[in-house]
């Protein structure tokens, strides 16, 4: 009798274990996507602002043209 009660509660322990286990990997598989659209979110700012630095460079261009022409620089 003793046997099949430690059984039985042994098997109970497993069952319960097996349900953590499989919500964990759901809320790691949760978690992976949200790192991937943080990844995807960064990716597009890093690209946003190396366009931007491209921008300010060109402008930066222009007015350092404009200086010479005008003798401006010093």
């Amino acid at each position: 009798m003793a046997d099949n009660v430690t059984n039985e509660l042994l098997l109970e322990t497993l069952k319960a274990i097996r349900t953590d286990i499989a919500g964990l990997r759901d809320e790691l598989i949760d978690a992976k996507a949200d790192i991937r659209g943080v990844k995807a979110h960064m990716a597009a700012f890093m690209q946003s602002e190396v366009s931007r630095d491209g921008a300010i460079a060109s402008v930066q261009q222009r007015l350092d043209r404009i200086e010479r022409r005008l003798e401006l620089a010093h």
